[in-house]
């Protein structure tokens, strides 16, 4: 079987571990934006993007660092398991034991001074992930993709049955956005139970050399990993604070993030396909390296992704008219013009994380911290600067030219280090005709049952011109 045939195949495994699940919990959407008005959700979309801080604090780094070490010649793969995971345990305690004890306080200045169980129950949420996350990683590093996907599938079904059921069922509001929080650590208990085996055969190890050269090779990630997140969730965090008062007449910050948050949920459909490429592909890099044709290769496994992901963007921004129906309540569609926006964005990240293959495989990762702070501070100040002027639609733009931006820097400084002979040209003809294509069937004066008809006609002449245009490639990447 050709290298590029069982990428593909491993990313779809690794997608029934993480696309289908997080489509799945896509399907939240449904009773929150019944349930909960914009200005509740905006609560749930503020105390996660914190959420997603705190998981890369915890995890630091280490999973990466545990596939570069597991997979070095002559490596024991058992004593580094061994290390990254007590590393993890120790940070985790240490942090836990942090923000527990300032719950109060954390609370007051979050804007939820009477929920200060919130952040407690928050905490032991990233602890269990944190937990798990290097056993996860070497499920991933020993090709047992249909266990790494079992697992998730069941997690996130804990949480869309119960989800339905305390807020279709029996629901009560005085326990209100606290159900969302409580049924996500239920579910990620279970996580403990599937791991029991590997966790009982743990044994605490911190051998000095290996573990100094472990925390040295994460700690540029997870610093990586914060600006990314940074990049990601920080229009999340100060959409409220920047907005000038009743830029939205007679609405609230947290009402427009709550229109923003869930809107942001159709955009994540791009990420989904990401997250499960990545989980394939990185362990896939390191692994083929060493082969004679690997930077023609790894060119192209880009090139192809891009092509797939134009595809996704296509289909879902021609389709938006469809898909408001899943957020339930009217008041959320206001802000569906945000979503080719972030589809777009997710494209590029998604490119970053190729190219950033160069400074991984050279032991570079500074190369990444330096580019992902270039880019948290690109954020920062778009969205410093576009959301008094455009809003949430600004949020969008600054996240979309982050992502070009750092997308942009990784490729230009690994042709100094790791020169791979991409498709730049073409990949991004294929970008730029995917995103004029969207915006131009959308302006159709079409309606009903004529538009459905009409936009999807357009997305399969799409794509059969673009087999036409790729099978000669396609069939050339079966010897590879």
């Amino acid at each position: 079987m050709s290298k590029i045939k069982r990428l593909a195949g491993e990313t779809a495994i690794y997608g029934l571990g993480s696309i289908l699940p997080r489509v799945i919990n896509f399907i939240l959407i449904l009773p929150h934006t019944s349930v909960f008005n914009p200005a509740e959700y905006g609560v749930i979309t503020d105390i996660y993007a914190w959420v997603a801080f705190l998981n890369v604090l915890y995890t630091f780094g280490m999973e990466t660092a545990f596939f570069r070490f597991a997979t070095k010649e002559g490596s024991d793969p058992a004593a580094v398991f061994n290390t990254a995971q007590t590393a993890v345990i120790i940070i985790t305690l240490a942090l836990s034991t942090f923000f527990i004890a300032i719950a109060n306080p954390l609370a007051a200045q979050m804007d939820i001074p009477d929920h200060p169980d919130y952040i407690v129950w928050l905490t032991c949420i990233v602890g269990i992930d944190a937990l798990v996350a290097i056993p996860f990683a070497r499920l991933r590093l020993e090709k047992k993709a249909m266990r790494f996907a079992l697992f998730r599938i069941i997690n996130v079904l804990v949480i869309v049955v119960l989800n339905f059921y305390f807020l279709k069922v029996d629901y009560d509001p005085e326990i209100g956005v606290a159900y969302v929080f409580l049924i996500n650590l239920i579910a990620n208990a279970l996580y403990i139970i599937f791991f029991i085996p590997v966790l009982i055969r743990w044994r605490p190890a911190l051998e000095k050399r290996l573990f100094y050269a472990m925390l040295v090779y994460a700690f540029p990630v997870m610093l990586t990993g914060l600006a990314g997140t940074t990049n990601e969730m920080f229009s999340r965090i100060t959409l409220r604070e920047w907005l000038p008062e009743n830029f939205y007449p007679g609405k609230s910050g947290a009402y427009a993030l709550g229109v923003f948050g869930a809107n942001y949920k159709f955009a994540v459909f791009m990420n989904l396909v990401i997250q499960a490429f990545r989980f394939a592909a990185e362990p896939f890099f390191f692994s083929n390296a060493r082969e004679k044709d690997s930077r023609r290769l790894f060119a192209m496994v880009n090139h192809y992704f891009i092509v797939t992901c134009c595809l996704l963007l296509l289909i879902i921004g021609v389709n938006l008219d469809v898909l408001k129906h899943l957020l339930r309540s009217e008041a959320y569609w206001e802000g569906l013009s945000i979503v080719p926006i972030l589809l777009t964005a997710y494209l590029f990240l998604g490119v970053y994380y190729n190219l950033s293959v160069w400074f991984k495989l050279t032991d570079r990762t500074y190369y990444g911290t330096i580019i992902s702070l270039g880019g948290a501070a690109v954020t920062i100040i778009a969205n410093y600067v576009l959301i008094p002027i455009a809003g949430y639609v600004g949020s969008s733009w600054a996240a979309l030219i982050c992502y070009f931006s750092i997308a942009a820097a990784c490729y230009l400084t690994g042709r100094r280090f790791y020169p791979i002979p991409y498709r730049v040209g073409t990949d991004l003809t294929y970008i730029v005709l995917t995103v004029l294509l969207v915006y131009g069937v959308n302006s159709l004066p079409l309606d009903g049952v004529a538009e459905f008809l009409v936009h999807n006609l357009v997305v399969l002449v799409v794509a059969g011109v673009v087999f036409l245009i790729e099978r000669k490639g396609l069939k050339a990447s079966v010897h590879l």
